[in-house]
């Protein structure tokens, strides 16, 4: 890379980064302020040392710690939302910089090509966007359990604990447990309901608790009984087989919050529901379209840059507030296509094509935005 190239790079990570830094800022200055009164309520709860009452500038910096514990972890899929809309300012802010400096004209005089600024912000681009799916797939999938806190849960780690999650297995037994923690796999209070081909209750297993030694549930004070028994009567069992696991309830759990898991988890949860014998046909579509999803936003990101490059790579110095202004609706309506056609289904088309529909819309576009180009 050549020392012109370094020069924009620099320029372009410089924007993309201070972009991204006044954003986040942004967020949490708006969110401390709208929800004030319940922040600085939740920090007033939270004793001092030995259970006293917390004085008032504990309180102020407790109220503050509380809205950077809560949106640390956002911030992070946050990042992945926006990248694109981020990648596209970068972009206009490096290219007005060197409007406003004449360095676009001294590169014409010196016989470069306009097209020779967008190499290298493409090659960034093309990085940030290698982070992105770096950041989906590894970091944000390990914060899926902060990333599902509200403000009354600010401050706490202890969400691998939940309760009252009715889980179906292979074999059509109903889990039910009465707390959990998926992170050191035990079951606190288990109930298990074992049916018949017409659905009814043949058999009903509890424990106390049960912990998962890899391959099965270890129960502890574990009885099964038939329907007809009475709460005296039973057998002892001890452990129960099952492809219910500590994984698989995670992902269960999560389903909900599809985004905050990895593309293997989506995979793993594809294809535990298409093991059932009747399949969830719109789950299974629904997961399709967020796994190939990420994909065709990752190339939508790319495609979106290079439509909107031109308005800002100007032979001649003009007034880029114009183009700005200009471009803007360009760069909103591309980014959004590429969400909607991640998020809608659309009529005749499986979701694994159907995805990639703004993304095909959006490559004539580059080539000709690019081919306009005035160099």
């Amino acid at each position: 890379m050549g020392l012109l190239d370094r020069y924009i790079a620099r320029q372009f990570v410089k924007n993309l980064v201070l972009l991204h830094v006044v954003l986040f800022s942004f967020v949490l200055v708006i969110d401390f302020s709208l929800n004030f009164d319940e922040y600085v309520g939740i920090a007033r709860d939270m004793k001092g040392p030995g259970g006293a009452e917390p004085s008032g500038f504990r309180v102020a910096v407790m109220s503050g710690l509380l809205v950077v514990d809560l949106w640390w972890p956002r911030l992070f899929q946050l990042f992945n939302y926006l990248l694109g809309i981020m990648l596209v300012g970068a972009m206009a802010f490096t290219c007005s910089q060197m409007v406003r400096h004449r360095e676009f004209v001294a590169m014409l005089a010196s016989g470069q090509s306009l097209l020779r600024v967008a190499r290298p912000m493409l090659l960034c681009a093309t990085f940030m966007i290698a982070v992105q799916a770096a950041n989906r797939e590894f970091v944000v999938p390990n914060l899926a359990e902060l990333l599902t806190r509200s403000k009354d849960d600010a401050g706490k780690r202890g969400l691998t604990t939940g309760a009252r999650m009715l889980t179906a297995d292979a074999q059509g037994r109903l889990f039910y447990a009465r707390g959990f923690d998926l992170r050191n796999g035990v079951i606190d209070g288990l109930w298990i309901w074992e049916r018949d081909e017409a659905g009814l209750m043949s058999r009903r297993i509890t424990a106390e608790s049960a912990r998962w030694d890899g391959a099965a549930w270890q129960l502890t004070n574990g009885v099964v009984r038939d329907r007809s028994a009475s709460l005296s009567e039973g057998i002892p069992i001890t452990e129960i087989a099952t492809d219910v696991s500590p994984t698989v309830l995670k992902l269960r759990r999560y389903e909900g919050y599809s985004e905050n898991l990895s593309t293997r988890q989506i995979s793993q949860l594809i294809a535990r529901y298409a093991a059932e014998a009747a399949p969830p046909l719109a789950r299974i579509d629904a997961l399709e379209r967020v796994r190939f999803g990420r994909i065709a936003t990752m190339v939508g990101n790319l495609l979106s840059l290079l439509v909107c490059l031109p308005f800002f790579l100007r032979r001649e110095p003009t007034n880029m507030v114009i183009q700005s202004l200009i471009c803007s609706p360009l760069a909103i309506a591309a980014q959004m296509a590429g969400v909607l056609g991640a998020a809608a289904a659309v009529p005749g088309l499986p979701p694994q094509f159907s995805v990639f529909v703004p993304t095909l819309v959006l490559l004539p576009l580059a080539i000709a935005s690019l081919s306009n180009v005035k160099t």
